[in-house]
């Protein structure tokens, strides 16, 4: 049984969600129904986002009139889980410099910037390399490109696997050290110590004894970064192909 913190959900189950491409649409801002939808669902399960990105753009994404995006969901869980919220009140996070070091640090993303100087693809745009509290985020094309850009980066890099190649060439090269790469989004992929993947942040809710944990992202291939957790033996994995997708699954399983 779950504990007495949620103890008005008439279901002892938990719905996590991946942000982009299944709560909203990449980097862009969450619809009317979504957000009743999940109000909704809130009334049956407890329910929390576990997104790659920062809590500033997670915010910008799932935080409409003005509210705090944690306040909206049970569970905040930003940078894969490595900054936590649960009922609105921040948990103890952890750092990715903490852990790796400044001097490995910057043999990493000097080899990453002058790999990125290198190469040819249509367009770049700026912010190639974005520092996070518990990973780094690298980008080909650069965080700055526009909503155009990143739909037509994110078509070419299908057909050319840019962001592929690039991981690999970083696993051939750092082997010493022990970090995943996980391509998820449009236009960049995450580099993080193994295991701050997304099932990091099933840490901070095995203490209430959910009877089920349903999970739900649009990068559940291997190399996404929603595969781990998807494929975690505690989550019942949901894949999604929208937004759309998602508001379909939850009304057959928690809504008709």
């Amino acid at each position: 049984m779950a504990s007495s913190t949620f103890a008005d959900r008439p279901l002892k189950k938990l719905c996590l969600f991946d942000v982009d491409g299944t709560l909203t649409p990449a980097r862009q801002q969450v619809s009317r129904e979504m957000l009743d939808v999940l109000a909704q669902l809130r009334k049956k399960v407890v329910i929390g986002f576990v997104g790659g990105s920062d809590l500033s753009k997670i915010s910008e994404q799932l935080a409409v009139g003005g509210g705090r995006v944690v306040d909206g969901f049970d569970y905040g869980f930003a940078e894969n889980g490595l900054t936590a919220y649960k009922m609105g009140k921040e948990l103890p996070s952890q750092s990715f410099i903490k852990f790796f070091g400044d001097t490995e640090y910057k043999k990493l993303v000097n080899f990453i910037l002058h790999y990125i100087a290198d190469l040819d693809i249509p367009i770049k745009r700026g912010t190639f390399v974005e520092f996070r509290n518990g990973m780094i985020n690298v980008s080909p094309i650069g965080r700055n490109a526009t909503i155009q850009e990143r739909n037509e980066y994110e078509a070419y890099d299908k057909i050319h696997q840019v962001r592929a190649q690039f991981v690999k060439k970083l696993k051939e090269t750092f082997p010493q050290y022990d970090l995943t790469y996980s391509i998820g989004g449009q236009i960049s992929f995450d580099v993080f110590p193994r295991g701050w993947d997304k099932t990091y942040a099933l840490k901070h809710v095995e203490d209430e004894g959910f009877e089920e944990i349903h999970f739900f992202g649009d990068k559940t291939y291997q190399g996404g970064n929603d595969y781990e957790i998807y494929t975690d033996s505690r989550t019942i994995g949901h894949s999604v192909k929208s937004p759309e997708d998602t508001i379909r699954i939850l009304k057959e399983l928690f809504l008709s």
